[in-house]
């Protein structure tokens, strides 16, 4: 085995905890060293609870004094972006949170400072690793279920007023999108992943019960390649919290339904007699369980991409059709147009912002200095409503 990566992580807020939890996991592969962190509280609360040695208040300061083999990124969407190339340049590998960037020109210019650095980026998508999910995309490759016909995926989540007073929070240029890039992106990502490449998309959005910039919902109907038919609701105002996902093959039907994460019990197939299964059948999941988180798995599979063994990366060239996707989406929704997989490209205006209109990623971390980076808002609970009498 080779020597324990170096790791450290930047932004020290909810999302952290998962991560220095991920990093645990994997136990004598990392050694986590250094955490950087804007607040001086937060920073040292975060340090004590983890044992981590290297405290610093900024990235840049982090990476020259530690030289990290792999840095995690935790902080608001609209700083991803510098702050992967702040690594790529130093030599470091980057971990980062969804969304890694806020574009398909950001997307391309990652990837070339891969190139120049010999570091690489992955970008979170912890979806698309499990036991249930790995199963299943080997049940689709191999076509036990027959072909792909008609998919439903449902993000139906509440965020309310208050949410959005954090001052990033609900803005185009700080956030990079509403629930399509926040929550829905996920299960883009997860259907691409399972079912292969899409080929067009007819869509809406709309800003139907929040004062802010982006949208709080969006609906979109994608035809994949394979042919197949699969609707996305990406939602921030639905009072009845759920996540769903349903996926009709020819000979059978495979149903998620959780929240923000999944267990091996969320799954459902239901088969066709003719297929050897009945109604709820068990016949195609797995008993296979994993001890380690979906986050760990895919930490795991970072570390062994930097030890050169086969990438287990979720890279920037593999996360491309989800971009392509969303920023089609947000067109398709603008222009009333169904749009093409592969049609936005350099000179379009979608090419370098979701919004299109937004000015570029140098300007926009100029417009977002005013708006606070606090990592350490929780996830709200759902509402706890009272019934008429």
């Amino acid at each position: 085995m080779s020597r324990a990566k170096r790791i450290a992580l930047v932004g020290a807020g909810h999302i952290a905890e998962t991560h220095a939890r991920a990093i645990r996991e994997v136990g004598a592969r990392a050694s986590f060293v250094a955490v950087a962190e804007l607040e001086p509280t937060a920073l040292d609360s975060f340090a004590n609870r983890h044992g981590i040695p290297g405290r610093y208040g900024d990235l840049a300061t982090l990476i020259a004094a530690e030289a990290p083999d792999l840095v995690v990124v935790c902080t608001p969407p609209w700083l991803h972006f510098e702050q992967i190339r702040t690594c790529l340049a130093a030599g470091s590998w980057v971990l980062c949170e969804k969304p890694a960037a806020g574009s398909l020109a950001e997307l391309d210019a990652i990837e070339a400072a891969e190139r120049t650095s010999g570091a690489r980026c992955s970008s979170v998508f912890q979806w698309r690793f499990g036991d249930q999910v790995a199963h299943l995309r080997r049940l689709v490759a191999s076509q036990a279920m027959g072909r792909p016909l008609v998919g439903s995926c449902l993000m139906n989540w509440y965020r309310d007023a208050a949410y959005y007073r954090v001052p990033w929070r609900g803005r185009w240029a700080t956030e990079l999108g509403g629930p399509t890039v926040g929550a829905g992106i996920h299960f883009m990502d997860l259907v691409l992943w399972l079912l292969g490449d899409w080929s067009e998309v007819a869509a809406m959005t709309a800003t139907l019960d929040r004062d802010i910039e982006i949208e709080d919902v969006s609906m979109a109907t994608v035809r994949l390649a394979v042919g197949a038919l699969v609707s996305f609701v990406n939602s921030m105002l639905s009072p009845r919290q759920e996540t769903s996902l349903r996926l009709d093959f020819q000979n059978a039907t495979v149903e998620l339904r959780c929240l923000y994460s999944y267990a091996d019990d969320d799954w459902f197939y239901t088969a066709l007699p003719t297929a050897g299964g009945s109604t709820q059948s068990t016949v195609w999941k797995t008993t296979t369980t994993s001890s380690l988180s979906r986050e760990a798995m895919q930490l795991t599979g970072v570390l062994a991409a930097m030890d050169g063994e086969p990438d287990g990366l979720v890279s920037m060239a593999d996360i491309r059709p989800t971009f392509d996707l969303i920023s089609s989406l947000y067109k398709s929704a603008a222009t009333g147009r169904t749009v093409r997989r592969g049609s936005i490209v350099p000179g379009d205006p979608y090419y370098t912002h979701f919004a299109a209109s937004l000015p570029d990623s140098a300007n926009r971390a100029d417009e977002a200095n005013t708006a606070s980076t606090s990592r350490t808002d929780p996830i709200p609970n759902p509402p706890v409503l009272t019934p008429p009498a």
